[in-house]
């Protein structure tokens, strides 16, 4: 059983490393083989963490309805063996498959019972994403406020774990919400933030992030040449890393060169001196 239970976690680990190079096949490939070893031994420990990690390479794979299976198996063992941290994060992980669905309301009662559990338990992290997740749903049902709130509230416990990372999301998130209002100044100030805290510490896709909203932010205020600039750093960072939006982004920059030499190419009225 000890041999299973070893092969179950180097299994895990090699699907983890997989998965965090976006290499979700392979990632899959290696769970799945180590949900085999984890039934065969029963160590429901060990099959809580695997169908956990099955559902979130389901869910970021877009087959949401394997992982609320999955997911919905982790909650039901956490619930036995009493792991309420467990539960939290489950809880979290089911409201962002039905977020990506686009079923706010669902999306905000497994957050908001989230919520409760991770108070309960001091789960500062946990908190502070989920924060982020209330702030996304409130902002997509149109509560602007609501959804500044809980980005600030993100934000405070982000800096309290020095996670810079999740400041540098919390501000370009909020630079998001100000965007969709209108709200230019305030956005871009947020957005800079965000991409200044990112390119302090070589976040190159976080500071990517950044430069996205604030090149619609340019585009919708007519600073076409300056949106160009930004897209084109964003383009060349899909490129790098090969991100799902390279395709999208390209045709967008090129539409925006094309808007800029149509500006550059249009006469110019001559002032009347009579």
């Amino acid at each position: 059983m000890a041999l299973r239970n070893g092969l179950s976690e180097e299994l895990n680990r090699q699907g983890n490393e997989h998965f965090a190079r976006g290499l979700y096949t392979e990632a899959y490939a290696c769970y799945a083989k180590a949900l085999e070893c984890d039934r065969l031994t029963g160590d429901q420990r060990a099959l809580s963490a695997t169908l956990g990690n099955l559902g979130n390479i389901c869910a970021v794979s877009g087959r949401r309805e394997s992982a609320q299976i999955y997911y919905q198996e982790v909650l039901e063992i956490q619930k036995v063996l009493g792991d309420e941290k467990g539960i939290g994060t489950t809880l979290a992980n089911l409201g962002n498959l039905r977020a990506d669905a686009g079923e706010w309301e669902r999306a905000r009662a497994y957050y908001l019972e989230a919520l409760d559990i991770m108070t309960r338990v001091h789960d500062e992290l946990g908190k502070a994403v989920l924060f982020s997740d209330l702030g996304l749903v409130a902002r997509e049902t149109g509560q602007f406020d609501e959804a500044i709130r809980h980005y600030e509230q993100s934000l405070v416990l982000m800096r309290r774990l020095n996670n810079q990372g999740g400041v540098a999301d919390a501000w370009r998130m909020m630079g998001r919400t100000f965007a969709i209002q209108k709200r230019y100044e305030d956005a871009i100030a947020c957005c800079h933030t965000s991409q200044s805290i990112a390119e302090r510490h070589r976040d190159e896709l976080r500071a990517g992030g950044a430069r996205y909203v604030l090149a619609q932010c340019y585009e919708d205020l007519g600073q076409l040449q300056t949106a160009v600039n930004l897209l084109e750093q964003v383009v060349r960072m899909d490129r790098k890393y090969g991100l799902p939006k390279l395709e999208e982004n390209t045709r967008r920059l090129e539409t925006l060169r094309a808007r800029v030499a149509a500006e550059g190419t249009m006469p110019r009225h001559r002032e009347s001196h009579s």
